[in-house]
């Protein structure tokens, strides 16, 4: 195989370091942006917040003039001899530091608005305070470390009792038996919240239930029912119970009373652990003043950024200055280095900020009818591509201003993605949302007798009736993106 030499044009797509930049400023939500712009603070001393009044500068310009202390960098000349500053003396002079992340129309509603903070005790914090009650010796309080570090964050141990005994022998150098693990897993599982430790579902509700003994006689059978026909309840067989344990009507409705109020998650109700109750910061406010609407920006996390005074001020007695020596130019490429990142960093958050609201503001208009009325029914569809044409983004930059972010508005907080939807035709040829699909099947399952349920054939037909042309497969993948379960597991006594 002969070598030979060619040329060819190709056409590429680079991204720019502040591209990239602005790109993962995108995606981060308001509840993050506070500690990325700490971040920033941190690594670029060229970039500080305006509302801080540094006195570092002359800390600074002593130590830029005192060129002994940088050590010399090896090269020619050449490397140094064409500095210019010009622009960055009179471009930072100004016009950077009036820049503002607030909302200039309504500053006063963030002064107003509580951020939350959520500073609570996390669940296994609890758990070793109430470890710390027992009278026991150091070796065994390490091993029911051991243990309580083993809980996952729903409250169950899903660890092997011999894997832990491995944990101890090879990184503690305990040995211990698994008898005696099994024994303080015991003690363990009477500790707070009731359930907790237990090494599955069935064994997590007997234990809440065995604490409630001397209730009531429906008590000890549920205790019975989840003993020998836990497999039948889980699938709502209740006539097999029934027959089993020779159970009335009556005395079935109260087991099924007593199950019911047991906890499936004991570790889920206590503090960080539980994400579903987390707090949600909105990065939107939309408000309805007199039918007009009005989108403003949660600006609370995001300070007002400048260029620093005292690099400013080098670079200044830098271009006054006539000696300028190999050291002092070398000093002032850096500075030059940091200035352009605070620069880029100032302007991708003002572009951040400027997209998220444009994009916004479009979605506002887009389901204009919902933010006045809060009707899921009255959604249109709309996917990335609606918005993307409309704001002349991006597809993927409408995706990353969708992800993570939340809108508050008078009927509740929303995701950005809960107003994205496919479309669906009706007997009529109009295109409605999925989401008002999916409402009218949420509120036909919810007003359903609860004693014969609504199959999902007979649910298409109610649809169908209603004038959606919508298959059964269909109604099924509805029904299971709102998490409700089939007919047979909805029914009740």
């Amino acid at each position: 195989m002969s070598l030979s030499q060619s040329l060819q044009q190709k056409l590429l797509q680079k991204l720019s370091p502040q591209q990239i930049q602005l790109m993962k400023l995108l995606q981060v939500p308001t509840a993050n942006l506070e500690e990325r712009i700490k971040e920033e603070l941190e690594e670029n001393p060229a970039l500080e917040v305006t509302e801080d009044d540094h006195s570092d500068g002359e800390e600074l310009k002593d130590e830029f003039e005192n060129t002994e202390e940088f050590e010399e960098k090896d090269g020619s000349e050449d490397e140094y001899e064409n500095i210019d500053i010009s622009e960055y003396v009179n471009e930072y002079d100004d016009d950077v530091a009036d820049y503002k992340l607030r909302d200039e129309n309504y500053p006063e509603l963030d002064e107003d608005r509580v951020m939350p903070h959520r500073v609570e005790t996390s669940f296994h914090e609890l758990l070793l305070d109430q470890l710390g009650m027992l009278v026991v010796d150091d070796r065994t309080r390490k091993i029911a470390e051991q243990i309580v570090g083993s809980i996952d964050d729903d409250g169950y141990l899903r660890r092997e009792t011999a894997s832990i005994a491995d944990d101890l022998a090879f990184r503690q150098n305990i040995e211990t038996s698994e008898q005696e693990i099994e024994s303080l897993i015991k003690k363990i599982q009477q500790f707070d919240p009731p359930g907790v430790a237990a090494r599955d579902l069935q064994e997590c509700l007997l234990i809440q239930l065995n604490r409630k003994k001397g209730d009531g006689k429906s008590v000890e059978m549920a205790i019975d029912v989840l003993t020998y026909y836990f497999d039948e309840f889980t699938k709502k067989h209740y006539d097999k119970i029934q027959r089993g344990l020779n159970l009335t009507d009556d005395q079935l409705k109260d087991v099924i009373n007593q199950i019911v109020k047991l906890n499936p998650k004991p570790g889920g109700d206590v503090s960080e652990v539980n994400k579903a109750e987390s707090y949600v910061i909105p990065d939107f406010f939309i408000s309805n003043t007199g039918g007009k609407l009005e989108l403003s920006l949660n600006s609370k996390n995001a300070p007002d950024l400048r260029i620093s005074e005292g690099y400013k001020e080098m670079l200044k007695e830098y271009d006054r200055g006539s000696k300028k020596d190999k050291r002092q130019k070398e000093a002032v490429l850096f500075i030059k280095q940091k200035i352009d990142a605070a620069k880029w960093f100032i302007d991708a958050i003002k572009q951040r900020q400027q997209t998220l609201y444009n994009t916004m503001h479009t979605i506002m208009d887009y389901q204009h009818e919902f933010f006045l009325t809060g009707d899921e029914t009255t959604l249109r569809p709309m996917i990335l591509k609606d918005i993307a044409e409309r704001t002349a983004l991006d597809i993927s930059t409408v995706s990353r201003v969708a992800n993570s972010k939340f809108v508050q508005t008078e009927f509740g907080t929303y995701r950005l993605k809960f107003f994205f939807s496919e479309s669906l035709s009706t007997d009529s040829g109009e295109e409605v949302s999925t989401r008002e699909v999916k409402k009218i099947l949420s509120d036909l399952i919810e007003g359903e007798s609860k004693k014969k349920p609504l199959s999902d054939e007979k649910l298409t037909e109610l649809l169908q009736e209603k004038g959606y042309n919508i298959a059964r497969r269909t109604v099924a993948k509805y029904r299971e993106q709102l998490n409700i379960p089939v007919a047979r597991l909805r029914k009740e006594l």
